[in-house]
């Protein structure tokens, strides 16, 4: 009898490299993407500009090692990070940003919408808490299906006051849906520090509901790792949800658009002591120093073919803009839209 796919992909998971080295890889593509991608901001390329995860690439990097191919994603409007490490192809992925049609969404969703089903990446929400919802969805139809596969789910600490967050630990606690609720408490919600906007903590919000929860050293790749393969084992065995805190720091704007306002709402020491802590130099001091120095090549090569390919890459034609707005291919009569 032929194997099913959740078969194949659980053969393939027993094989996957999970070790120190391919953590440095996926922290250090995703650090060296989003400063290749703040230059193109810099540059005109990419219009609008981006939420840039970097100081965060432990968080993206930790929970991916620890999904299947098939298990899901469900991302928010700092997406990047969480895109490269599920999977998806840098050069498709700079692409999306600069709005050309060889992106993963075609040119359409841009940096805040990033979606790649192929990768079992299946998009990002940019209202604040809303993808967690959608992801408890997903888990419950997981579940239904018997198909074994795991939901992650991320948001920043903004997004534990609202409601649809909320609503959504309520359900998959009562339905022990397979997901994991990943908040990467970064200390500010935009420019506002934590501690002016919440009550309680992140991890009691999980309590209220029964749903197991840890708080863990976002900055460190291999504590994220093995924190997300114990919520993931859980998720699996039909444990139900569980919620991590990954405790971390973006070194960089919350959004590009600070490069010209120059917002001062963080000192510069507190900048310069969480930097004292950077994930990508941590885990690159447990590899070997030539292992380290071959992976930053390999990078520098991937990353540079990224740029060159979304650069080359055709613009989108106007005339193609009402296509794809629905799944059937249905298109909008003339005047309905626009």
């Amino acid at each position: 009898m032929a194997r099913s796919a959740v078969d194949r992909n659980v053969e393939i998971s027993s094989l996957v490299d999970v070790s120190d080295e391919r953590l440095y890889r996926t922290a250090r593509l995703i650090r060296r993407f989003e400063e290749r991608a703040i230059e193109l901001v810099r540059e005109g390329v990419i219009v609008g500009g981006i939420h840039p995860c970097i100081g965060q690439e432990a968080v993206a990097a930790g929970v991916c090692a620890a999904l299947r191919d098939d298990d899901v994603v469900l991302s928010n409007h700092r997406n990047h990070g969480h895109a490269l490490a599920k999977g998806c192809e840098p050069r498709r992925v700079m692409a999306e940003l600069a709005g050309r049609v060889t992106g993963v969404a075609k040119g359409r969703a841009g940096s805040l919408h990033i979606a790649d089903y192929a990768t079992g990446l299946y998009g990002a929400t940019i209202t604040v808490g809303h993808g967690a919802a959608i992801a408890t969805g997903v888990a419950w139809a997981a579940s239904r299906g018997n198909t074994g596969r795991v939901v992650a789910s991320f948001v920043g600490d903004g997004a534990m006051n609202q409601g649809a967050l909320l609503e959504s630990l309520n359900l998959a606690a009562l339905w022990r849906v397979p997901q994991l609720f990943v908040c990467e408490n970064n200390g500010y919600a935009t420019t506002q520090a934590v501690g002016t906007f919440m009550a309680g903590s992140v991890t009691g919000r999980a309590a209220a509901f029964d749903i197991p929860a840890e708080s863990v050293d976002g900055m460190d790749p291999r504590a994220v790792r093995d924190a997300a393969e114990r919520a993931v084992d859980r998720a699996r065995s039909g444990g139900g949800p569980t919620l991590l805190e990954l405790v971390t720091y973006r070194f960089d704007a919350h959004h590009t658009f600070e490069h010209r306002v120059r917002l001062r709402y963080r000192a510069e020491e507190e900048i310069a002591r969480w930097r004292e802590r950077d994930p990508v130099a941590t885990q690159g001091a447990r590899i070997p120093a030539e292992t380290r120095d071959g992976i930053d090549q390999e990078i520098e090569e991937l990353v540079a073919d990224a740029v060159r390919f979304a650069r080359d890459s055709p613009r989108p034609d106007p005339a193609d803009a009402l296509d794809h707005l629905y799944a059937t291919g249905l298109r909008p009569r003339a005047g309905v839209v626009g």
